[in-house]
């Protein structure tokens, strides 16, 4: 399968450069580009590629905002000149980041990690993840490293999990945990019948919600039992008003 890019910098030269490397991969389908924010969401919501490149200082919008406008959820890379943004794009679920001026063996380590993100979304790797759900979707517990000792966390005690790069922290009423799992491949064993993923970097457990907000024209926002306030994606806030009768 081959995957499609959205390449979104103000930048040509750093458009070029990311261009000009992907054309050599051969699971790369179609490039799309986009010199500022604007257009990157109207291009990415029209064309839905897999893979995002976005700059997060743009004009028209920054590659964060992109990202919080997007109607669907690929995955994303930012490119930057900025350090500081670093936690905020791994927050939000980002699949990497990285500095420019990028050297060549720093892209090619970024790329070889998207099309790995991008093979676990074709067919037969479905098939074996709703295989393995099937098999686990009676488990009560799971079980996660806690210092030097293995300890079960009751599904039911788990109130929220949230994601950055290869690692989730397990929230419960008492305690939290890091544990180095991406947050996509833990949704798989978690099941779906009380958990539902709002954000790229959000699950939640539904039996923990106090109650539900608008947070603006599109997004809704989550309040839990913990107090923790969690603005839902524009997918995820769709995933919660269908829950409603």
């Amino acid at each position: 399968m081959k995957g499609s890019v959205l390449i979104a910098d103000d930048e040509p030269l750093a458009r070029r450069t990311l261009r000009e490397h992907l054309r050599t991969l051969g699971w790369v389908g179609p490039i799309h580009e986009a010199h500022d924010g604007k257009t990157a969401i109207a291009v990415a919501n029209n064309q839905r590629p897999d893979l995002l490149f976005l700059d997060i200082v743009m004009p028209g919008a920054t590659g964060l905002e992109v990202l919080e406008q997007l109607d669907y959820e690929p995955k994303v890379i930012f490119t930057t000149a900025y350090d500081q943004y670093a936690v905020t794009a791994f927050e939000l679920g980002a699949l990497d980041y990285i500095l420019k001026p990028f050297g060549r063996e720093r892209l090619e380590r970024v790329l070889h990690r998207a099309q790995a993100a991008l093979n676990v979304a074709a067919a037969p790797l479905l098939s074996r993840a709703r295989e393995s759900l099937n098999q686990i979707r009676d488990l009560s517990r799971i079980f996660v490293r806690d210092g030097n000792r293995i300890v079960p966390i009751p599904l039911a005690s788990l109130e929220r999990v949230q994601g950055a790069d290869d690692y989730v922290m397990i929230c419960t009423a008492t305690k939290e945990y890091l544990v180095s799992i991406r947050l996509s491949d833990l949704e798989v064993h978690l099941g779906r019948a009380k958990f539902l993923r709002i954000h790229r970097s959000h699950l939640i457990n539904l039996e923990y919600v106090t109650s539900i907000e608008s947070y603006d024209a599109a997004r809704l926002e989550v309040v839990m039992k913990s107090g923790t306030r969690i603005v839902a994606s524009r997918t995820g806030s769709k995933r919660l008003r269908d829950l409603a009768l």
